[in-house]
């Protein structure tokens, strides 16, 4: 399958896509929140700024081109914590989208903080729509250890792979517009989906190349084809 990577803000890279064109978007925003503990210095991974923070203020703008550019019933999964969560959901419903449950990542062992330190994280799951998942009986909580020594903030491929094999079909398109390390594509090469990804760092757009079968930089997201044309990302346009 086709994995294309791209360089740069995500909601100008999400503005050059075809409306209606993907199949299911798979993001993990550099949320506002982190801030708190590099301020805290709860990590010495995160005292150091390895990635600029997506401002709250700018998710109106980034909910409103993923409804744009999303299929109709379809899927989108974002992730975040409980602070983040709460400033998403009104936004993601103004923005036109479903609220359906937040999952939980159950990372296995503790992370940051001091008081009743943190072993989870959200993923919310809002839809488009409405499309059924492929087996109802996953459970809301998805366990996979944490990735130590990797890059920042970096999620389990399996964990992307269950989200994708939830909500897509061989052959159908996912994206991405914060990368990162770039687990989301090689989740979605492994189980036969095209992937798009983008992300503002370069060093992040260089990992996910080495690690996405067959990934290529583009130095902008091409064209997609009018409807009913096979593109490069799978699947009609």
């Amino acid at each position: 399958m086709t994995a294309t990577l791209h360089q740069g803000d995500a909601v100008t890279w999400l503005r050059s896509l075809r409306s209606r064109s993907v199949d299911l978007i798979d993001i993990d925003v550099a949320y506002e929140s982190l801030e708190k503990h590099r301020a805290k210095g709860t990590t010495t991974r995160l005292t150091k700024t390895w990635f600029e923070i997506f401002r709250n203020e700018r998710f109106p703008e980034l909910f409103a081109e993923c409804y744009r550019v999303l299929r109709d019933d379809r899927h989108m999964y974002f992730w975040c914590d409980q602070e983040t969560m709460f400033v998403a959901r009104p936004l993601l419903e103004a923005a036109g989208f479903k609220w359906w449950a937040p999952l939980v990542w159950d990372k296995q062992a503790i992370g940051m903080g001091y008081h009743y330190r943190c072993r989870h994280e959200f993923i919310l799951f809002v839809e488009k729509g409405a499309r059924r998942l492929a087996d109802l009986g996953v459970a809301n909580i998805l366990t996979s250890k944490r990735i130590v020594g990797g890059y920042p903030t970096e999620k389990p491929v399996d964990v992307h792979r269950t989200l994708i094999e939830q909500s897509t079909r061989p052959g159908e398109l996912v994206i991405d517009a914060f990368m990162g390390s770039g687990s989301a594509g090689v989740a979605a090469v492994e189980c036969g989906r095209a992937f798009a990804g983008n992300d503002l760092s370069v060093d992040a757009v260089n990992l996910a190349l080495s690690r996405i079968p067959g990934a290529v930089i583009v130095p902008s997201a091409p064209p997609y084809l009018e409807p009913g044309q096979l593109g490069l990302f799978g699947g009609a346009a």
